[in-house]
């Protein structure tokens, strides 16, 4: 492949800043706070400052057998999962789907305690296995939290508007519209691999039913073990709905979990030199923010926190078919070659990349892109060192 010679890059700040504004990255280089990672939101009153507090208490603790740990899990906390470089973060800690194709379409096989397995059990004799029949093997890893808050508020129609405005270089982009558990309402789903939930409530309640086998009010129902009932009836001696609600407060630990994930502060920036506003430049030149949005806003809301502000996070929140990249999973709307754009703010502290961690490093996550990546990933191969190191030292900034 030959070498793409970046010519006329302004020189200069002016001229950065020139480029900046045509690529629609400048307002990213805005920080929307400059506290360190884990943080609350800023401004926040004392009693949702509490809530959050109280939300990370819950998030870090050790579930038990007696609170409803099981009968299969994958983990005993949020935290254990959810841990770098703070409390919301990331991990390396990898998760299994797996599926068949039946007729060309994807079977989670349910039936068989698919598509999640559950890594650990409460007693070997319940233990899961990834069926023989399964053909579709997948690992996703977690993804961080910060910042999400946010992320809910901005308004359905925002993205869904944004999914409608053409695109170059065979971009299309869809939302994903999910039945939320909370409401019963059909939203746009910005949660997840797949953008699988709609809302943080949802968000917990599904995690706290997979992730760690502990039923609620949204999630009443256990899961059995590869699907058996009768390891279910066994080994399930919790009554359900697990997760109770504290008379005092009025709240569950589903309730404990979205205050903290509500409130959690976006990902703190590093400080803005040349060359990553030169990368920011890049950025823009070669086709990423079409998919990796710079700036979404959220709408009007009654905590001052949330209310109208500008979202750094580098993500459209919309589905796009990224070829091989995609984990051959059909989940919720999205499909097997689908993939909500993962946000970039906070990319720095998130190694490894990429869904199932495959890539070490930036530079080898964007040369896996594929799909509706593909042309941006090439013109990133085809920069020279010098502008391609731009783009990574931005990238690396967030």
């Amino acid at each position: 492949m030959k070498t793409m010679k970046i010519t006329k890059m302004p020189v200069g700040v002016w001229g950065l800043t020139a480029m900046l504004f045509a690529s629609g990255t400048l307002l990213a280089q805005t920080p929307l706070i400059t506290s360190g990672f884990g943080a609350p939101l800023r401004n926040l009153p004392a009693d949702l400052l509490a809530a959050f507090t109280d939300g990370l208490a819950e998030f870090e603790e050790e579930d038990t057998l007696a609170q409803g740990l099981g009968p299969i899990f994958n983990n005993v906390s949020c935290a254990v999962c959810h841990s770098s470089p703070a409390t919301g973060g990331a991990s390396a800690i990898l998760e299994t789907r797996f599926g068949r194709l039946v007729d060309g379409h994807f079977d989670p096989m349910t039936e068989l305690g698919g598509s999640l397995l559950q890594e650990f059990s409460i007693d070997p004799a319940c233990q899961e296995t990834i069926p023989d029949t399964a053909t579709i093997i997948a690992r996703r890893q977690t993804q961080p939290l910060f910042g999400l808050g946010l992320i809910e508020a901005i308004p359905d129609w925002v993205i869904v508007a944004n999914a409608l405005l053409s695109k170059p270089d065979g971009i299309t982009g869809r939302a994903a519209i999910v039945k939320d558990v909370a409401t019963g309402q059909w939203r746009v789903g910005r949660f997840g691999w797949k953008a699988q939930q709609a809302t943080l409530l949802a968000f917990s309640g599904d995690a706290y039913l997979n992730e760690m086998g502990i039923t609620s009010r949204l999630f009443p129902q256990e899961n059995a073990p590869n699907g058996d009932i009768t390891m279910l009836a066994q080994f399930d001696q919790v009554p359900d709905p697990e997760d109770e609600t504290d008379p005092i407060t009025g709240k569950s630990n589903i309730d404990a979990f979205t205050d903290f994930m509500k409130f959690l502060a976006p990902p703190p920036r590093l400080a803005t030199t040349l060359s990553t506003l030169a990368g920011a430049a890049v950025f823009g030149s070669i086709g990423c923010a079409y998919c990796h949005q710079p700036v979404l806003y959220t709408g009007p809301s009654s905590i001052e926190a949330l209310d109208q502000k500008a979202v750094v996070l580098y993500s459209d929140l919309l589905l796009h078919n990224m070829g091989s990249l995609g984990d051959g999973i059909a989940q919720a709307a999205a499909g097997r070659r689908e993939m909500r754009t993962a946000p970039l703010w906070g990319l720095r502290a998130s190694a490894p990349y990429l869904h199932d961690g495959r890539a070490a490093t930036v530079d080898e996550a964007i040369r896996a892109h594929d799909g509706e990546g593909a042309v941006a990933r090439d013109r990133y191969v085809g920069l020279t060192p010098t502008y391609q190191k731009y783009l990574l030292d931005f990238l690396n900034s967030n």
